[in-house]
């Protein structure tokens, strides 16, 4: 979905299902395909207005409720990589459910998820260059931290996992 402010392009929010779209029920019981969305990516200009991202977020699920009917609920991640804890999820009333850890690589000051790796035909000139050039790569464990937000809220007695406070950055 496209973003946009007086006629400008703003941003875009990206929106499909996870990488393994079957491990769906595992979050929310008896859940298919169809039923669920992840929002993947999310960009906004820098000169987007504060609260855009928040905003951008409302106005999606809104389209989402009204366009996609039979979906019950969406998930999305925030990453270390991108110095986030999900703070417009947060915002956003979405509900936290912990984080897991992912290998990432660091090569020429871009960052990679591990799947480029193993990923070879999908994977496209990114892949080939980290493959190509693994040996000079940088491994790093970061926390993806899982949100959920529920548009059908009678759905939420059917979450598998627990819900948990919010994280928040560690005072040094």
């Amino acid at each position: 979905l496209g973003v946009f402010r007086e006629g400008a392009f703003e941003g875009v929010l990206q929106w499909g299902y996870a990488p393994n779209p079957a491990r769906a029920g595992k979050v929310v019981e008896g859940t298919v395909q169809g039923q669920y969305m992840e929002l993947n990516r999310m960009w906004l200009s820098d000169d987007a207005p504060r609260n855009s991202e928040s905003r951008a977020i409302s106005y999606a699920l809104k389209y989402i409720r009204r366009a996609c009917p039979s979906v019950a609920w969406v998930q999305s991640y925030a990453d270390e990589r991108c110095q986030g804890l999900g703070v417009v999820y947060q915002a956003c009333s979405f509900l936290y459910l912990g984080f897991h850890e992912s290998l990432f690589f660091e090569l020429d000051g871009e960052i990679y998820h591990k799947l480029l790796v193993t990923a070879h035909l999908k994977s496209g000139k990114r892949g080939a260059y980290l493959r190509a050039n693994l040996d000079r790569a940088k491994l790093h464990k970061l926390r993806q931290f899982r949100y959920v937000r529920f548009l059908k809220t009678d759905w939420i007695k059917r979450l598998r996992m627990p819900i948990l406070p919010y994280p928040k950055r560690q005072q040094d």
